[in-house]
């Protein structure tokens, strides 16, 4: 390398013809923006960044009250399930009173509608009147919570009881409904589910 007078080596003696001049060419040298693009040009990212949060932030709000009504079907969706499953218990307990005339139910389950006396038979299960073996019938494996109200507590009603009404009489289990008062998505309220 050939030296300037002064010492030290210039620019077209430190970097060879074929390599490209990047000091040169780059955009990272202050004030290279301004020079190319102008004094707006410099400010503009800041403007683009301002505009993009407001577009994600009306996205956002647009996007919680879809996800919270997601959440509320899915609450919803566990609660037919949940109702299903216990209504469905209760006919199989009321079939197998009626296949056997009663006869294999014990004497203090024993109902004249023939419905379970309360909830906690169909999961706690009982050994039927003449069974030798001592082996238990269960017709829940447990019995599922109220997504509604976060606890296994359900309203009863009783074959006895009036349609409309919110009071069990208390005599045996005919269906079951949930606690909670609040309204659903489509507009009924889950106790009336």
């Amino acid at each position: 390398m050939m030296a300037s007078d002064s010492g030290q080596a210039t620019m077209s003696q430190r970097w060879p013809a074929a390599w490209p001049d990047f000091r040169r060419r780059t955009s990272w040298q202050p004030g290279a923006a301004r020079r190319r693009f102008g004094a707006a040009a410099v400010g503009s990212s800041l403007l683009e960044m301002i505009i993009t949060l407001a577009i994600l932030a009306v996205l956002t709000s647009a996007a919680l009250p879809l996800a919270r009504t997601a959440a509320r079907s899915r609450q919803e969706t566990e609660l037919r399930r949940a109702l299903r499953e216990i209504r469905f218990a209760i006919d199989r307990y009321k079939e197998f009173n009626d296949q056997t005339g009663g006869q294999r139910l014990p004497v203090e389950l024993r109902t004249p509608s023939g419905y379970p006396k309360k909830l906690e038979v169909l999961y706690e299960g009982f050994v039927p009147a003449g069974n030798v073996d001592g082996k238990k019938i269960f017709f829940l494996r447990r019995l599922p919570i109220d997504p509604m109200t976060g606890k296994a507590d359900w309203q009863t009603r009783s074959s006895a009881d009036d349609p409309d009404s919110s009071l069990s009489a208390g005599d045996d289990v005919f269906d079951v409904r949930s606690r909670s008062t609040a309204t659903a998505l489509d507009g009924t309220r889950y106790d009336a589910w």
